[in-house]
Order: C-alpha cells, then structure tokens, then sequence
C-alpha cells in the first residue's frame, strides 16, 4: 500500500463487490427467466385469441349464425326474461354479445397466429417436452426412409400435404390456417410431385404480375420510380 497508495481503492472496492455479490444459483435465474417468458407469451396470446373473437363477433356473417344458433339454444331469450327485472338495457347487450362471443368459441376453430392458446406451446413445456419431440422426431424419420425410401410405399394424404408444405415452405400453423378447398387443389394437382409444384409455383408468379400490373397503386409506384428514381443523396457545394 505504501508503494502504491493510488490503488488503495480500487482493491476496496473489488474486495466489497465480491464479498457483498448477491450468491444467486444460475439454474433458478434460467428458470424463473423461463416461467416469466412463458407467462408473458399465454397472456399475450389469450390477448390476441380474444381480439379475434371480438373482431368475428362483429363480421355479419358469424354474428347471424351465432344469433340463430342462441336463439334456438333459447340462450338470448333468457338473458332478456332475467334482464327485465334487474338489469339495464346496457347489461342486457353486454350479456347477449357474451353469449354470441361464446357460441363463436365453440363453432369456430381460428387457426394460425389467432388461434386458442394451449399449454404445450409455451417455452417451459417445449424445453420440458424437447426430448420426447427429439425421439418422435427421429423414430418418424426412420419409418419415411423405410417405408417411402427403401419400400418404396405410395405416399398417403398425410405424407403429400407434408411434401408439399415444405416445398411451399410454410411452417405448419401457416399451412392448417390455409382452408381445405385449397388443401384438395393442393392435392388433385399433384403438388408433391417437383415437376407439377414447379408449373403451380410459374402460374401463381404469373397471376401476381398481373394483380400487380393492374394495381393502381403499383402502377403510380412504377411511374414514380421512372421519373423520379429512388431516393439519393447528394451534396451540393456553396
């Protein structure tokens, strides 16, 4: 210390910081780190699920066959008979729109990023479930390379839709979110064979450029990029 008296401090407080360091276990910080991103991703998707039902309650289209359907179920004349006597008009739409929100629920299944929240998909259950997915995984590889690969086995309706998913390149809920007339297109065209998705693949190519060429806003896009060009920066001296 006398040789160095600048240094006094620091080893000070490098002694304090080490002596005084909260001992917190790494395993419990990964774990509660986990617990907390998985709760925050059920409410965030239970949040969206609702917005969905919400939004579908108001398209005319599910509203009136969810207004059919309680009224034969007798669900909307009992909210009216109990609201006459204690409730106020306000309660008795607040209660009819919970009921058609609810027969919504059950009648339709969303699908994709909207879709009802489950348990299994959140991060703690896929890191807990991770290995019995690795097995199942790996036990399915094998019996396509036997039955498909040295078989020789036709492929099911299953084992096309998957061929045909991953020549789309689509994740699974992107591809169940798609509707089922488009699925049989999907499969009376033969999609899984390379060749036939090769042709589909052109075709909706082409079926785009024309959307796009008859897009009034890409046509004034186009006649915006050839007069003006994209944007540039440029330096003016005085």
């Amino acid at each position: 210390m006398l040789d160095h008296p600048e240094e006094y401090y620091s080893h000070y407080y490098h002694y304090y910081s080490r002596r005084l360091a909260p001992k917190v276990d790494v395993r419990v910080v990964i774990l509660v780190s986990v617990c907390a991103i998985s709760v925050f991703q059920f409410f965030s998707w239970w949040n969206s699920y609702d917005k969905a039902i919400s939004y579908l309650a108001t398209v005319p289209k599910y509203r009136i066959q969810a207004m059919e359907i309680a009224k034969q179920q007798g669900l909307l004349g009992k909210a009216k008979e109990k609201g006459r006597n204690k409730k106020s008009k306000e309660e008795i739409r607040d209660k009819e729109e919970s009921i058609i929100k609810n027969i919504i629920k059950s009648k339709i299944d969303i699908k994709g990023g909207y879709q009802k929240p489950q348990i299994c998909d959140l991060l703690l259950f896929q890191i807990l479930l991770a290995p019995f997915h690795l097995c199942s995984y790996i036990v399915w590889y094998c019996r396509w390379i036997y039955n498909f690969n040295i078989k020789g086995k036709e492929y099911g309706e299953e084992e096309r839709l998957y061929i045909i998913r991953k020549s789309m390149k689509m994740s699974k809920s992107q591809f169940d979110s798609l509707e089922d007339h488009q699925k049989e297109t999907f499969l009376k065209r033969e999609l899984w064979i390379k060749e036939n998705y090769e042709v589909y693949k052109q075709e909706q190519e082409e079926e785009l450029k024309k959307k796009l060429a008859n897009d009034p806003r890409w046509k004034r896009y186009r006649r915006w990029m050839k007069n003006e060009g994209p944007g540039r920066l440029t330096f003016v001296d005085d």
